[in-house]
């Protein structure tokens, strides 16, 4: 085999979002205690591992395709599109330091993979913002590089609390914190025009619709962190509950497409929605059984994208060339 045709070449910065499935089912699992008995925690404490070793494994291969294929990882960090899935990487750190807190506790490990994990987001915020400074141009705010996936560097930040305020960091924690929540509608409103004014993002991205559902559930899990009044944490599921409703509108489209790493932006957006659902919800109340179902439903999504992956693999459809739709930038008159 030869340099260019190298597996290795092609893992990308999406490869670190089945970490944040995992891991986020992880958490799911974990708030599902009060409902589901000890073996909940079981599973949380399973998943947790798998996503940390996947971390690890993933890290270790991304290190060494820098130092093989330099100019694939400049690609990566300069595509129009690709470039907002580098956020994937420290999002990835910051739920493994959450679900190391919430399984196990405040400790050094976990208290600096938050720290490296909050500061790297931080950091690929500031780049990403800085790219829209450019203009209209391929590494500037071109209306169509802008699809759902621009909210995992921009928004990622409101992660950060979930872990931070356990460990001692609230004020660092609601800074972050905010600055994500104030982008949030910022975004939302760019890939709507976006939408509107260039019309349907590649269709290989198609299950990205999904990532609508993420900002507000996270959201709402970290203002009841805050110990904000818990109608704003319901709120906030009111409007995640809306954007997967909205969402699943497009499952038919997605199921419909070979499969490929974008479909595990399915993934995150279930597991961080029946996480809010569990934590709102009351033992034996309808909500709770809600909550439950929507647990079944993450998990079994996210069983099937594992083994979607592990086929993908084995056949020589995942870490290979991905047709990419060219960028058409709208020069000024």
């Amino acid at each position: 085999m030869n340099a260019a045709s190298s597996p290795l070449r092609f893992l990308g910065a999406a490869w670190f979002a089945p970490v944040m499935g995992v891991a986020g089912l992880s958490l799911a699992w974990h708030r599902a205690g009060p409902f589901m008995g000890e073996a909940a925690g079981d599973v949380a404490l399973a998943l947790a591992f798998a996503a940390a070793v996947m971390f690890a494994g993933l890290a270790i291969g991304w290190m060494v395709r820098a130092a093989r294929f330099p100019e694939a990882m400049r690609e990566d960090f300069a595509h129009p599109v690709r470039h907002p899935f580098v956020a994937a990487v420290p999002v990835s750190a910051i739920l493994l330091a959450t679900a190391a807190v919430a399984l196990d506790g405040p400790s050094t490990i976990a208290r600096g993979l938050w720290m490296a994990g909050s500061l790297a987001q931080l950091a690929t915020t500031t780049w990403v913002i800085g790219r829209w400074w450019r203009g209209n141009r391929p590494d500037g705010l071109a209306w169509a590089s802008l699809t759902p996936a621009m909210f995992i560097p921009v928004v990622g930040n409101v992660l950060v609390p979930l872990a931070g305020v356990p460990l001692g960091h609230a004020d660092w924690s609601a800074a972050q914190f905010a600055m994500g929540a104030f982008f949030w509608p910022v975004v939302q409103v760019l890939v709507l025009v976006r939408l509107a004014t260039q019309g349907p993002w590649p269709e290989r991205l198609q299950p990205a619709v999904f990532i609508f559902v993420a900002p507000p559930a996270v959201i709402g899990l970290a203002l009841v962190q805050f110990g904000a009044p818990i109608a704003l944490g319901w709120g906030a599921w009111g409007i995640a509950l809306l954007s997967l409703l909205a969402a699943a509108t497009q499952l038919r489209r997605i199921a419909a497409l070979p499969f490929s790493i974008p479909h595990w932006a399915l993934s995150f957006p279930l597991a961080a929605f029946a996480t809010l659902t569990l934590r709102l919800a009351t033992p034996g109340t309808p909500m709770a059984t809600f909550g439950v179902v929507a647990l079944a439903v993450a998990s079994l999504v996210v069983g099937a994208l594992l083994v979607a992956t592990f086929r993908g693999i084995r056949d020589g459809t995942l870490l290979a060339p991905e047709p990419v739709a060219q960028i058409q930038v709208a020069t000024p008159a």
